[in-house]
């Protein structure tokens, strides 16, 4: 890989970590081809939730020493840090949680904790980043037409601190082709659509027409859940995405008109949230709970600590109804799920994600749905 005699410096540094972070980009950079690095304008850390890293992670962090060259963001910790007993956490969670979240603030990287940094500071089309949520990485590479690979959490870490990637995969236009195409039915739930795609195609980046328009809250739910059950890192859709016209049209072509989702459970909890609400999805949870009425089971609902701040009014009459508010976190990364032997989300990442990553059941419903069912 060329790297310029600035990056030659950086991978001699006397500073560890701005050394070791040199390192790992140009491993990255050499296992997958690239021929050089290329600046970033953010970065977007995975990970972080204590119950992922444990007290290895925790140790290796408050080891770091280095200050991030870019406007950096969290993914979600595995608590609301504010109301954290109220999701029954325990003491030694919450304070490693909080040395955890100390120890990156301390690299300057901003605590946003959430999973949609697009809803704080959306980039712009054509953007090189360094992102790791995968569903962030879908909606930025899809929906924002910027670039993104799927990064690990140590990855984005080491490109935040350097302020650079290395230009292969998404970065590169031609490997954001589409390979194969989808006609989604009209009825078909987006969220679900993505789930069903993804167990389907893999990593095959899909040119998906779904035959009407489509919220970009729609297209996120769809993205997420593509990312969860595939690991696919973008799709275009017809007359939606920016780039979808600039392909050739693949002669692949698959339908998704139907689908049934097993195994059917009585949620003890309604979890929605996965990726975080947007103050628009907010407004639809309040109507419909205008419509139902108040809740008679246990429901969660999460966001990013900003898009609460911004909506007050809106998230203290949720509140009335009798769903709890929660921010920082969700239902996939915190160990406050595992309480729960059924758990009902409107995702298709936190269906397919719970019973992996939590070890409870999930089953689904559309949005309407889980406000219905809350209501029983």
């Amino acid at each position: 890989m060329d790297l310029t005699p600035e990056e030659e410096r950086l991978l001699e540094s006397d500073n560890d970590t701005v050394k070791k972070c040199m390192e790992i980009l140009v491993a990255l950079g050499e296992i997958y081809g690239a021929e050089r690095l290329v600046e970033i304008k953010s970065a977007q850390i995975s990970g972080i939730s204590y119950r992922n890293i444990g007290d290895a992670g925790l140790e290796w962090l408050e080891n770091l020493d280095a200050k991030v060259a870019v406007k950096s963001y969290t993914n979600p910790a595995g608590m609301d840090v504010e109301r954290w007993e109220e999701m029954g956490i325990d003491c030694e969670f919450y304070e490693k949680q909080i040395r955890i979240l100390k120890a990156i603030e301390k690299l300057g990287v901003e605590i946003s904790l959430t999973c949609t940094p697009y809803y704080l500071d959306t980039p712009s089309f054509g953007d090189h980043l360094a992102w790791a949520e995968s569903s962030a990485v879908v909606y930025a590479n899809s929906v924002i037409g910027a670039r993104t690979n799927r990064e690990s959490g140590i990855s984005a870490l080491a490109s935040a601190i350097i302020g650079k990637t290395p230009c292969y995969g998404l970065h590169i236009k031609e490997n954001r082709a589409p390979e194969i195409r989808v006609r989604v039915g009209r009825e078909v739930n987006p969220s679900i659509a993505g789930y069903e795609l993804g167990k389907i195609t893999g990593s095959k980046i899909p040119l998906v027409d779904f035959g009407r328009p489509l919220s970009r809250d729609e297209l996120k739910l769809f993205g997420a859940a593509l990312a969860a059950s595939g690991g696919a890192g973008m799709f275009h859709a017809v007359n939606l995405t920016p780039e979808w016209g600039d392909f050739e049209v693949p002669d692949e072509k698959i339908e998704i008109d139907q689908f049934q989702i097993d195994p059917e459970c009585d949620p003890d909890l309604i979890a929605i949230g996965c990726p975080h609400t947007s103050a628009e999805e907010l407004e639809k949870i309040l109507a419909l709970l205008k419509r139902y009425g108040r809740v008679k089971r246990e429901v969660w609902v999460f966001t990013s600590r900003e898009v609460m701040r911004k909506n007050p009014g809106i998230v203290g009459e949720i509140e009335k109804f009798g769903v709890r508010m929660f921010a920082d976190t969700c239902m996939v990364v915190s160990p406050a799920t595992e309480r729960f032997e059924c758990v009902m989300v409107n995702s298709g990442k936190a269906f397919e994600y719970l019973p992996k990553l939590r070890g409870v059941n999930a089953v689904f419903g559309d949005l309407s749905e889980c406000i219905r069912r809350a209501t029983e």
